[in-house]
Protein backbone atom coordinates (compact mmCIF):
# COMPACT_ATOMS: atom_id res chain seq x y z
CA UNK A 1 0.00 0.00 0.00
CA UNK A 2 1.12 3.76 -0.94
CA UNK A 3 0.61 6.06 1.37
CA UNK A 4 2.34 9.03 -1.23
CA UNK A 5 0.84 9.06 -4.80
CA UNK A 6 4.78 10.67 -6.11
CA UNK A 7 7.60 9.55 -4.87
CA UNK A 8 9.02 11.35 -2.09
CA UNK A 9 12.38 13.36 -1.97
CA UNK A 10 12.25 14.31 1.66
CA UNK A 11 16.30 14.79 2.80
CA UNK A 12 16.45 12.96 5.93
CA UNK A 13 20.05 12.49 5.55
CA UNK A 14 20.62 16.13 5.49
CA UNK A 15 18.68 17.19 8.62
CA UNK A 16 21.03 14.68 10.67
CA UNK A 17 22.95 16.83 13.00
CA UNK A 18 19.62 18.15 14.41
CA UNK A 19 18.51 14.61 15.04
CA UNK A 20 21.97 13.85 16.34
CA UNK A 21 20.95 17.13 18.71
CA UNK A 22 17.57 15.83 19.71
CA UNK A 23 18.84 12.26 20.58
CA UNK A 24 21.60 13.30 22.53
CA UNK A 25 19.52 15.46 24.58
CA UNK A 26 16.15 12.94 24.82
CA UNK A 27 19.33 10.62 26.26
CA UNK A 28 20.94 12.72 28.70
CA UNK A 29 17.85 13.58 30.52
CA UNK A 30 16.82 9.73 30.82
CA UNK A 31 19.77 8.91 32.02
CA UNK A 32 19.92 11.63 34.58
CA UNK A 33 16.38 10.64 35.60
CA UNK A 34 17.24 6.93 35.65
CA UNK A 35 20.17 8.16 37.84
CA UNK A 36 18.73 10.33 39.87
CA UNK A 37 15.31 8.95 40.30
CA UNK A 38 15.27 5.71 39.37
CA UNK A 39 12.28 3.50 38.54
CA UNK A 40 9.28 3.18 39.86
CA UNK A 41 9.06 -0.49 40.43
CA UNK A 42 5.92 -2.46 40.33
CA UNK A 43 4.89 -5.35 43.52
CA UNK A 44 6.67 -7.73 40.45
CA UNK A 45 10.12 -6.65 41.55
CA UNK A 46 9.66 -5.12 45.04
CA UNK A 47 8.16 -7.78 46.49
CA UNK A 48 4.02 -7.53 47.90
CA UNK A 49 0.83 -9.16 48.36
CA UNK A 50 -1.25 -9.98 45.10
CA UNK A 51 -5.26 -9.84 46.34
CA UNK A 52 -7.92 -10.97 43.77
CA UNK A 53 -11.64 -10.37 45.19
CA UNK A 54 -14.73 -11.49 43.01
CA UNK A 55 -18.31 -9.39 43.50
CA UNK A 56 -21.51 -10.66 42.38
CA UNK A 57 -21.80 -7.80 40.15
CA UNK A 58 -19.72 -5.23 38.24
CA UNK A 59 -17.39 -3.73 40.74
CA UNK A 60 -16.73 0.57 40.98
CA UNK A 61 -13.39 0.96 41.29
CA UNK A 62 -13.18 4.29 43.15
CA UNK A 63 -15.54 2.70 45.86
CA UNK A 64 -13.08 -0.26 46.59
CA UNK A 65 -10.20 2.43 46.40
CA UNK A 66 -12.21 4.48 48.86
CA UNK A 67 -12.81 1.83 51.42
CA UNK A 68 -9.16 0.10 51.62
CA UNK A 69 -8.12 3.87 51.99
CA UNK A 70 -10.76 3.85 55.38
CA UNK A 71 -8.87 0.60 55.80
CA UNK A 72 -5.54 2.09 56.35
CA UNK A 73 -3.99 0.87 52.71
CA UNK A 74 -4.39 4.25 50.49
CA UNK A 75 -1.02 3.20 48.75
CA UNK A 76 -3.17 -0.29 47.57
CA UNK A 77 -3.16 -0.56 43.34
CA UNK A 78 -6.76 -1.84 42.87
CA UNK A 79 -8.07 -3.15 38.86
CA UNK A 80 -10.11 -4.50 37.23
CA UNK A 81 -8.81 -8.18 36.46
CA UNK A 82 -10.16 -10.49 33.56
CA UNK A 83 -13.62 -9.27 33.85
CA UNK A 84 -16.01 -6.10 35.91
CA UNK A 85 -16.39 -8.05 39.09
CA UNK A 86 -12.99 -9.37 39.23
CA UNK A 87 -10.81 -6.98 41.10
CA UNK A 88 -7.14 -7.16 41.41
CA UNK A 89 -5.71 -5.30 44.36
CA UNK A 90 -1.69 -5.24 44.50
CA UNK A 91 -0.24 -4.04 48.46
CA UNK A 92 3.39 -2.99 49.48
CA UNK A 93 4.97 -5.70 51.67
CA UNK A 94 3.83 -5.88 55.39
CA UNK A 95 4.47 -7.66 58.56
CA UNK A 96 1.18 -9.29 58.20
CA UNK A 97 0.86 -13.10 56.87
CA UNK A 98 -1.03 -13.84 53.77
CA UNK A 99 -3.87 -14.99 55.16
CA UNK A 100 -4.12 -12.96 57.45
CA UNK A 101 -3.93 -9.85 54.87
CA UNK A 102 -6.49 -11.78 52.20
CA UNK A 103 -8.99 -11.56 55.65
CA UNK A 104 -8.55 -7.95 56.45
CA UNK A 105 -8.48 -6.81 52.77
CA UNK A 106 -12.50 -8.94 52.74
CA UNK A 107 -13.55 -7.15 55.99
CA UNK A 108 -12.70 -3.58 54.63
CA UNK A 109 -14.67 -4.38 51.68
CA UNK A 110 -18.00 -5.30 53.37
CA UNK A 111 -19.30 -1.62 52.89
CA UNK A 112 -18.40 -1.50 48.83
CA UNK A 113 -20.44 -5.05 48.37
CA UNK A 114 -20.34 -8.77 49.18
CA UNK A 115 -17.00 -9.59 47.86
CA UNK A 116 -15.62 -12.89 47.65
CA UNK A 117 -11.76 -13.84 48.13
CA UNK A 118 -10.32 -15.73 45.14
CA UNK A 119 -7.09 -16.24 45.73
CA UNK A 120 -3.88 -14.24 47.66
CA UNK A 121 -0.39 -14.27 46.41
CA UNK A 122 2.59 -13.15 47.78
CA UNK A 123 5.93 -11.70 45.90
CA UNK A 124 9.10 -11.83 48.02
CA UNK A 125 11.38 -9.11 47.30
CA UNK A 126 14.17 -12.19 46.52
CA UNK A 127 11.91 -13.09 44.31
CA UNK A 128 11.70 -9.17 42.74
CA UNK A 129 15.73 -9.14 42.64
CA UNK A 130 16.04 -12.40 40.08
CA UNK A 131 13.09 -11.04 37.63
CA UNK A 132 15.40 -7.88 37.81
CA UNK A 133 18.39 -9.67 36.87
CA UNK A 134 16.95 -11.69 34.40
CA UNK A 135 15.04 -8.87 32.71
CA UNK A 136 18.17 -7.71 32.33
CA UNK A 137 19.80 -10.45 30.95
CA UNK A 138 16.91 -11.14 29.19
CA UNK A 139 17.55 -7.14 26.83
CA UNK A 140 21.41 -8.12 26.84
CA UNK A 141 20.74 -11.01 25.44
CA UNK A 142 18.46 -9.75 22.53
CA UNK A 143 20.32 -6.75 21.99
CA UNK A 144 23.64 -9.60 20.72
CA UNK A 145 22.11 -11.53 19.10
CA UNK A 146 20.39 -8.87 17.00
CA UNK A 147 24.23 -7.82 16.88
CA UNK A 148 24.75 -11.53 15.11
CA UNK A 149 22.19 -11.63 13.02
CA UNK A 150 22.72 -8.38 11.37
CA UNK A 151 26.19 -8.85 11.05
CA UNK A 152 25.56 -12.56 9.37
CA UNK A 153 22.87 -11.06 6.77
CA UNK A 154 24.38 -7.28 5.80
CA UNK A 155 27.42 -5.74 7.21
CA UNK A 156 28.91 -5.40 10.77
CA UNK A 157 28.87 -1.76 10.29
CA UNK A 158 24.89 -1.87 10.12
CA UNK A 159 24.77 -4.18 12.74
CA UNK A 160 26.28 -1.85 14.95
CA UNK A 161 23.82 0.62 13.97
CA UNK A 162 20.74 -1.27 14.44
CA UNK A 163 22.33 -2.23 17.71
CA UNK A 164 22.86 1.51 18.53
CA UNK A 165 19.09 2.16 17.28
CA UNK A 166 17.88 -0.18 19.84
CA UNK A 167 19.41 1.52 22.72
CA UNK A 168 18.46 4.72 21.65
CA UNK A 169 14.88 3.44 21.79
CA UNK A 170 15.53 1.15 24.84
CA UNK A 171 16.99 4.05 26.65
CA UNK A 172 14.34 6.65 25.63
CA UNK A 173 11.50 4.59 26.45
CA UNK A 174 13.07 3.25 30.02
CA UNK A 175 13.83 7.25 30.79
CA UNK A 176 9.90 8.14 29.87
CA UNK A 177 9.01 6.09 32.86
CA UNK A 178 11.49 7.32 34.79
CA UNK A 179 11.12 10.69 34.44
CA UNK A 180 7.02 10.54 34.80
CA UNK A 181 7.28 8.08 37.61
CA UNK A 182 5.26 5.31 35.89
CA UNK A 183 4.82 2.20 37.32
CA UNK A 184 7.50 -0.31 35.90
CA UNK A 185 6.41 -3.80 36.37
CA UNK A 186 6.95 -7.00 34.03
CA UNK A 187 4.25 -6.04 31.65
CA UNK A 188 6.44 -2.93 30.91
CA UNK A 189 9.40 -5.10 30.35
CA UNK A 190 7.99 -7.29 28.01
CA UNK A 191 6.76 -3.93 26.11
CA UNK A 192 10.27 -2.62 25.79
CA UNK A 193 11.17 -6.22 24.32
CA UNK A 194 8.25 -6.29 22.14
CA UNK A 195 9.76 -2.44 21.09
CA UNK A 196 13.25 -4.14 20.41
CA UNK A 197 11.34 -6.43 17.70
CA UNK A 198 9.44 -3.95 16.62
CA UNK A 199 12.05 -1.60 15.78
CA UNK A 200 14.56 -4.05 14.30
CA UNK A 201 12.14 -5.06 11.69
CA UNK A 202 11.82 -1.07 10.73
CA UNK A 203 15.71 -1.17 10.60
CA UNK A 204 15.89 -4.12 8.55
CA UNK A 205 13.47 -3.03 5.59
CA UNK A 206 15.57 0.52 5.63
CA UNK A 207 18.70 -1.39 5.30
CA UNK A 208 17.51 -3.89 2.85
CA UNK A 209 16.28 -1.34 0.32
CA UNK A 210 20.01 0.60 1.18
CA UNK A 211 21.66 -2.68 0.58
CA UNK A 212 19.30 -2.87 -2.92
CA UNK A 213 19.95 0.48 -3.85
CA UNK A 214 23.99 0.34 -3.62
CA UNK A 215 24.24 -2.37 -5.71
CA UNK A 216 21.75 -1.22 -8.22
CA UNK A 217 22.39 2.89 -8.89
CA UNK A 218 26.04 2.80 -10.06
CA UNK A 219 26.25 6.58 -9.54
CA UNK A 220 25.44 8.43 -6.73
CA UNK A 221 27.03 9.44 -3.31
CA UNK A 222 25.92 6.95 -0.16
CA UNK A 223 23.87 9.79 1.75
CA UNK A 224 22.44 10.13 -2.00
CA UNK A 225 21.29 6.58 -1.63
CA UNK A 226 20.43 6.72 1.76
CA UNK A 227 18.20 9.04 1.55
CA UNK A 228 16.67 7.77 -1.55
CA UNK A 229 16.05 4.35 0.37
CA UNK A 230 14.51 5.93 3.07
CA UNK A 231 12.13 7.68 0.76
CA UNK A 232 11.17 4.91 -0.94
CA UNK A 233 9.96 2.72 2.25
CA UNK A 234 8.63 6.05 3.87
CA UNK A 235 5.32 5.27 2.96
CA UNK A 236 5.41 1.59 4.59
CA UNK A 237 6.74 2.93 7.08
CA UNK A 238 4.29 5.26 8.59
CA UNK A 239 1.38 2.86 7.89
CA UNK A 240 2.88 0.30 9.27
CA UNK A 241 3.54 2.50 12.42
CA UNK A 242 0.06 4.38 11.59
CA UNK A 243 -1.85 1.59 12.24
CA UNK A 244 0.37 -0.14 15.19
CA UNK A 245 -0.01 3.23 17.00
CA UNK A 246 -4.26 3.38 16.33
CA UNK A 247 -4.28 -0.32 18.20
CA UNK A 248 -1.97 0.62 20.82
CA UNK A 249 -3.53 3.67 21.85
CA UNK A 250 -7.21 2.21 21.90
CA UNK A 251 -5.83 -0.70 23.85
CA UNK A 252 -4.64 2.23 26.51
CA UNK A 253 -7.88 4.45 26.36
CA UNK A 254 -9.65 1.46 26.99
CA UNK A 255 -7.69 -1.52 27.82
CA UNK A 256 -7.68 -0.72 31.61
CA UNK A 257 -5.38 -0.12 34.22
CA UNK A 258 -3.54 -4.00 33.93
CA UNK A 259 -2.28 -3.36 30.58
CA UNK A 260 -2.40 0.33 30.71
CA UNK A 261 1.61 0.67 31.39
CA UNK A 262 2.59 -2.18 28.62
CA UNK A 263 0.52 -0.01 26.31
CA UNK A 264 1.94 2.83 26.96
CA UNK A 265 5.22 1.50 26.48
CA UNK A 266 5.11 0.27 22.94
CA UNK A 267 3.75 3.97 22.11
CA UNK A 268 6.73 5.86 23.24
CA UNK A 269 8.73 2.62 21.84
CA UNK A 270 7.25 2.61 18.08
CA UNK A 271 7.66 6.48 17.82
CA UNK A 272 11.20 6.33 18.80
CA UNK A 273 11.31 3.20 16.90
CA UNK A 274 10.15 4.56 13.88
CA UNK A 275 12.07 7.42 14.33
CA UNK A 276 15.42 6.00 14.80
CA UNK A 277 15.42 3.42 12.15
CA UNK A 278 15.09 6.59 9.35
CA UNK A 279 17.77 9.05 11.66
CA UNK A 280 20.34 6.94 14.36
CA UNK A 281 20.29 3.07 12.47
CA UNK A 282 20.68 5.04 9.06
CA UNK A 283 23.07 8.22 9.90
CA UNK A 284 25.56 5.65 12.24
CA UNK A 285 26.05 3.35 9.36
CA UNK A 286 27.47 6.21 6.72
CA UNK A 287 29.07 7.29 9.92
CA UNK A 288 30.74 4.32 10.45
CA UNK A 289 31.78 4.86 6.58
CA UNK A 290 29.62 1.86 4.88
CA UNK A 291 30.09 1.83 0.80
CA UNK A 292 29.55 0.18 -2.15
CA UNK A 293 32.49 -1.72 -1.94
CA UNK A 294 31.61 -3.21 1.76
CA UNK A 295 27.70 -4.42 -0.37
CA UNK A 296 28.50 -5.55 -3.92
CA UNK A 297 28.61 -9.36 -3.65
CA UNK A 298 32.14 -10.47 -4.36
CA UNK A 299 33.54 -11.63 -8.32
CA UNK A 300 33.85 -14.92 -9.14
CA UNK A 301 37.38 -16.17 -9.64
CA UNK A 302 37.05 -15.56 -13.53
CA UNK A 303 34.74 -13.72 -13.80
CA UNK A 304 36.75 -10.83 -15.48
CA UNK A 305 37.87 -13.55 -18.33
CA UNK A 306 34.22 -14.57 -19.09
CA UNK A 307 33.46 -10.79 -19.45
CA UNK A 308 35.87 -10.26 -21.88
CA UNK A 309 35.39 -13.34 -23.77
Amino acid sequence: MDLFKRQTHINFIGMRRYATILSAILILIALVSLAVRGLNLGLDFTGGTIVEVTYPKPAELQDVRAALAVAGYPDAVVQHFGSARDVLIRMPSRQTSSAQLGDQIITALSGSGEARLSRVEFVGPQVGEQLIEKGGLAMLYTLVGVLIYVAFRFEYRFAVSSVAALIHDVIITIGFFSLFQIEFDLTVLAAVLAVIGYSLNDTIVVFDRIRENFVRMRKGSPIEIANQSINQTLSRTLVTSGTTLIVVFTLYLIGGELIAGFALALLVGIVTGTYSSVYIASTTALALGVSKQDLMPPKKEGAELEERL
